[in-house]
């Protein structure tokens, strides 16, 4: 007798049921052995990257497959919102999925509509192809993708997000938002300057929009006074490290500490 599989709680759900900021990090080093690694650290959730990151879509089910024996939720970033790769993302097993670079309400609901099934959305079915309904283990799967088993958070990135973000937060189908400081910094004429207050400004905007609408908001800070400081604003997502940032400081402290003439330049984390 086949096993019958459960699906975890998804992003939204998890968010919607916490009473605190969940806090996460990057996993961008295309390593499911490091993906596994930071599943087991105590963080909440993982955000596996594919945007910035080399990986295929067979690295990121194998990450998946190695974070889900761990109390973590995993959140995947697809490059682009096209509809070809969402499918795919969502058939290889990512119930949550983070969509980039979003503009407008428009877009929001392109990126949504890729994530259901008909009549709601364009996503194709291939169920009892996929690990997404563990190969039609999932009872009910196709009836319940479309309400239980899917989450799309959003990225406001730019001046022009920003300007949207009421209207974007308010879109149907879009659980949360997440907010990119780097990218809005540069899309101002401020990159690399995430702390600027013109960037803050607008990062509270769109904060703000997001109360309004009634879903959780995230962003990204490797500061950890920036972190501490939008945590205790009550941040209802972050992410604090990445795996490959982590790496790249600790091995030049251990150069610094045991190199002689090794430089102690402080970087960037992100």
């Amino acid at each position: 007798m086949p096993v019958h599989v459960n699906l975890p709680p998804t992003f939204g759900q998890v968010l919607r049921d916490s009473s605190r900021t969940l806090a996460g990090m990057w996993v961008s080093s295309g390593s499911a052995i490091n993906a596994e690694i930071c599943a087991g650290s105590g963080l909440d959730w993982l955000l596996i990257d594919g945007e910035h990151s080399p990986l295929s879509l067979a690295s990121i089910q194998a990450q998946l497959q190695a974070v889900a024996a761990y109390p973590v939720t995993p959140v995947v970033r697809v490059p682009v919102a096209d509809t070809v790769l969402i499918k795919q993302y969502l058939d290889l097993g990512a119930q949550n999925l983070l969509i980039p670079m979003v503009d407008t309400p428009e877009q929001a609901a392109h990126a949504v509509a890729a994530t259901r099934y008909p009549p709601e959305g364009v996503r194709g079915v291939g169920s009892a192809l996929a690990r997404a309904a563990r190969w039609n283990r999932v009872d009910g799967y196709l009836q319940r993708a479309n309400s239980d088993h899917v989450s799309v958070t959003v990225q406001i990135e730019s001046a022009t997000a920003v300007d949207h973000a009421r209207d974007i937060c308010r879109t149907p189908g879009v659980d949360a938002i997440f907010i990119g400081p780097s990218d809005l910094a540069a899309s101002i004429g401020l990159i690399g300057q995430q702390a600027h207050p013109d960037v803050v400004e607008n990062i509270h905007r769109a904060i703000a929009a997001a109360r309004e609408a009634g879903i959780p908001v995230g962003i990204n800070a490797f500061d950890p006074i920036l972190a501490r400081g939008y945590i205790d604003n009550g941040i209802d997502f972050i992410l604090v490290g990445a795996d490959v940032a982590i790496l790249a400081r600790q091995s030049e402290a251990l150069a610094h500490t045991f190199v002689e003439g090794s430089s102690g330049t402080e970087r960037s984390s992100y």
